[in-house]
């Protein structure tokens, strides 16, 4: 089992690296190679581990989607947010437990409810992805990321809810709210205590390799310590997350480069693994169903799938419009969205790998010793709509994108404003520059040919951002900022290649090699910045 575990991690980043290579989305390739890949010996035995998910793969996850958000565009939209974490998971437990207890004969009403809860949290990373690549608005994308980040709590929390009545737990309304809200006020106690408390020790560090280190096994401490309270973990994980991200400019520059680098990579090994684990659990989701009937499974199949795409849809607009319709105070404050971006929101409903670990998670008995009502239906139909979703949408949802033209007009906008702070930070730059110079002691004046440059340099970035809002070089020849750009990236070239020659012919070492590389390496991406 560690073996094929092993080879199914390296063979997920193998199938991204070739997915990224030639423009495909990762996930839907991944999932379909799952599903041929477990045919495989070998990979047939490839379990996906409820805890593996939930405190392995799952807080780094939240903790790498936090990090990357943005605090003030996720509290401008908190309203429909929301109602797209919270409200739509609730409702699509309603109406999806409701479709399954009339179609699955062996479901009991808590755990049709407890399938509903299952297939009710969006995977919103293969949406994301697909919108980072076609360019979806910055709104478009705020709203779904800022969903993928709270979703799974409430439908967990509604998860555990509904399961403990199925298994014969008491869990009444009063049961309900109360674990509701513990989960929240624990969540946020403690990913805000936590939070702060990493932010205090790597503040006091001057050490970039353990503050990157600290940052790591932040989010699976966080989770854990919040599960143990009965608090939310994901709540906690994005808490705190978030309020790391917002005071990420204290860091010192080393530590943002190597935050971003760790991060980035870690973030593309789990989302690979995850959801190649979901195509390669087909046989032991298939093992489940001897003696069930075929015309059954088909029939439960469908109704479960299309209640799930279906709430989702309904949910969105009426979430959209309705609200806009009975309050003047948000038709004022909010600018009616394009049909067409609420069209990608509503369709954007893949369901990942979250979903079949609370599925697999359900116990095989319940508390009086009888076997979990319709335990293998309930498996099964996870299984088909997390597939299902990831195939339909997957494969739809960049058509529709292009189709429907949704593309963000954030580009242009950004380079004005871009270009506006840096003529504003240049300014200031060069006055401190002048400030520095006139209070030089006597015999101490930094020479007149250091400040030209250090003043070039300065105009030079001045200049550069202005430089972008025009025409590119095949229009207009290449401007001056492009020019010294072109001809200081091949001085580098040539530096880079001496220093290489200088450690083959034995007259450096391969530490003192790595060191001027680091150098040349960040004022290589100083200029591709610019």
């Amino acid at each position: 089992m560690g073996a094929s575990l092993l080879a199914a991690l390296v063979a997920a980043v193998l199938l991204a690296a070739l997915a990224r290579r030639f423009d495909v989305s990762a996930p839907l390739a991944l999932v379909v190679a799952g599903l041929a890949g477990s045919a495989i010996p070998g990979f047939d035995d490839v379990h996906l581990e409820p805890e593996l998910v939930l405190f392995v793969i799952l807080p780094p996850l939240l903790w790498s989607a936090g990090l990357e958000s943005s605090y003030v565009a996720l509290r401008r939209n908190v309203r429909p947010i929301g109602l797209l974490a919270v409200g739509l998971p609730l409702a699509t437990t309603f109406v999806v437990g409701v479709v399954a207890f009339h179609t699955v004969p062996e479901l009991t009403i808590a755990a049709a409810l407890t399938l509903g809860a299952i297939v009710a949290p969006p995977d919103a990373v293969s949406a994301t992805a697909v919108g980072r690549r076609l360019g979806l608005p910055r709104r478009t994308m705020t709203l779904l990321g800022g969903e993928s980040l709270l979703n799974d709590a409430t439908a967990l929390t509604a998860y555990k809810v509904a399961l403990a009545a199925a298994i014969g737990v008491g869990a009444g309304w009063g049961t309900a709210l109360g674990t509701f809200a513990l989960a929240a006020v624990g969540g946020v106690v403690v990913g805000g205590a936590l939070g702060m408390v990493v932010h205090f020790i790597r503040s006091r560090l001057d050490d970039p390799l353990v503050e990157s280190a600290i940052g790591l096994v932040a989010p699976f401490f966080i989770y854990l310590v919040a599960e143990e309270v009965h608090g939310s973990g994901v709540i906690a994980v994005v808490v705190a997350a978030l309020l790391l991200g917002q005071r990420e400019t204290q860091a010192s520059y080393a530590t943002r480069l190597q935050d971003k680098a760790v991060w980035k990579a870690l973030q593309l090994v789990l989302e690979s693994f995850a959801f190649l684990l979901i195509g390669l659990q087909l046989p032991k989701v298939i093992s489940e169903l001897r003696g069930i009937s075929a015309a059954t499974l088909a029939i439960s199949s469908a109704a479960v799938l299309i209640a799930v795409i279906g709430v989702r849809i309904v949910w969105v607009y009426v979430s959209t419009y309705l609200p806009r319709l009975l309050s003047k105070e948000i038709r004022r404050r909010e600018p009616e969205p394009p049909r067409a971006q609420v069209f990608v929101v509503a369709w954007a409903g893949m369901r990942g790998v979250v979903s079949l670990a609370a599925a697999f998670g359900v116990p095989l008995t319940t508390l009086s010793g009888d076997a979990f009502p319709g335990r293998p239906q309930l498996v099964f139909l996870t299984f088909v709509v997390v597939v299902g979703t990831l195939l339909l949408h997957g494969l739809t949802l960049p058509w529709f994108i292009r189709v429907l033209g949704v593309q963000g007009d954030e580009a242009h906008s950004d380079a004005v404003a871009t270009a506006a702070a840096q003529d504003k930070a240049a300014r200031a730059a060069a006055e401190r520059l002048d400030e520095l110079l006139a209070a030089q002691p006597a015999g101490a004046d930094v020479p007149e040919r250091a400040a030209e440059v250090l003043r070039a340099w300065n105009t030079r970035r001045r200049n550069a951002a202005w430089e972008r809002l025009g025409r590119d070089d095949e229009d207009i020849g290449e401007s001056p900022t492009s020019a010294f750009r072109r001809l200081r990236l091949e001085m580098l070239a040539a530096e880079r290649e001496t220093f290489i020659a200088e450690r083959d012919a034995g007259h450096i070492d391969d530490e003192v090699l790595r060191t001027v590389l680091h150098g040349l390496d960040l004022e290589e991406a100083t200029l591709n910045r610019d």
